[in-house]
């Protein structure tokens, strides 16, 4: 009987073993599984800031900041929330940010067909490009989840993918929790994820307020730890 059960006990071990390594690969932001993926923002002491989910009313203050105190970033768009606020999108690329993809409609892409990702990154591009005038090179998939067919995809459009290395999940916590996670994992090249919009939710069910405290202390913390800020391009 003991050994009846060897095989299907490996068996059933090597296809969990097989599924937890591709969730890996299609979740994890450092696994590069099926294709390559930015996850630095390069050599030496410099930091990659970027921010994801908006437009929203929340981006004006995160502008603000960013101005008051020389920093630039790449704010990835959905397309649905930057034809809400164009206005917005347009202020990005006025002050010298740079715009990526985050599809139109902030899905995962596990599970959708080729034709369906090519369609939300399209759509957005298209979108971006109509009420700024430049047309994205950068992409960042919902949620950090790839699936078959995006690298082909991104390859196709001459775009690249760009994940990230910290994320204080700042949508979850308070304000000094937030800049506590992002200092403690500073590290050479490091690609900070902050939200400045929540998906495509409506104003009414966004809140970052608590990442807006929060960002005027990572920017000083940061440079006091001795990086400097450097876009994703």
């Amino acid at each position: 009987m003991i050994l009846k059960k060897t095989p299907l006990l490996l068996i059933a071990f090597a296809a969990v073993s097989a599924l937890g390594a591709l969730a890996y690969g299609l979740a994890d932001p450092q696994a590069t599984l099926l294709g390559p993926a930015l996850v630095s923002a390069g050599a030496g002491k410099r930091v990659a800031l970027t921010f994801d989910d908006g437009p929203s009313e929340y981006t004006a203050g995160v502008l603000d900041v960013l101005k008051a105190r020389g920093v630039h970033a790449t704010f990835f768009v959905c397309g649905e929330n930057a034809e809400r606020r164009p206005d917005l999108v347009r202020r990005i690329r006025a002050e010298g940010h740079e715009l990526g993809n985050h599809t139109w409609s902030h899905p995962y892409l596990h599970l959708k067909s080729k034709q369906a990702i090519a369609g939300e990154i399209d759509r957005t591009q298209d979108a971006v490009e109509r009420i700024s005038g430049v047309r994205p090179t950068l992409f960042r998939p919902p949620f950090g989840v790839r699936w078959f067919g995006l690298w082909d995809l991104l390859r196709e459009r001459g775009m690249t993918m760009a994940l990230w290395s910290i994320r204080p999940y700042d949508g979850r916590y308070k304000a000094p929790e937030i800049e506590k996670a992002t200092l403690s994992a500073l590290a050479p090249g490091a690609i900070i994820l902050l939200h400045d919009g929540f998906e495509t939710h409506l104003p009414a069910e966004t809140d970052r307020s608590e990442m807006l405290r929060a960002l005027p202390a990572i920017i000083d913390g940061v440079r006091h730890a001795g990086y400097d800020f450097g876009e994703l391009r």
